[in-house]
């Protein structure tokens, strides 16, 4: 588990004596996806700076390479979202449901 940024099993026994794991699960699962767009967009922005050659004879594009690079680094969003609601980033909030007034 050392690899991890954080334990899962953690992450379910402190959610688990807060609530409803299934909505912490959500909540993290929706946040991953906000984490996974920032990357592929910050990824985009630094691959369009990047001048492409359409000819491939010349070899890989060494600009492309070392970016790639740096984005390998970054953990997983998914690791990226516990890790946020085991610090208390990430805040969970059951909808209001209003009752129809029967009249």
């Amino acid at each position: 588990m050392s690899t991890y940024i954080v334990n899962p099993i953690v992450v379910r026994m402190e959610e688990s004596a807060k609530g409803s794991i299934y909505q912490s699960i959500i909540a993290m699962g929706m946040r991953a996806r906000q984490i996974n767009d920032q990357i592929k967009t910050q990824i985009s922005e630094r691959m369009a700076d990047v001048i492409v050659d359409t000819d491939e004879s010349e070899g890989p594009n060494l600009d492309q390479i070392a970016i790639s690079k740096e984005f390998d680094v970054i953990p997983k969003p998914t690791f990226l979202a516990m890790k946020e609601m085991l610090e208390g980033q990430i805040h969970v909030k059951e909808p209001v449901v209003q009752e129809a007034s029967a009249e």
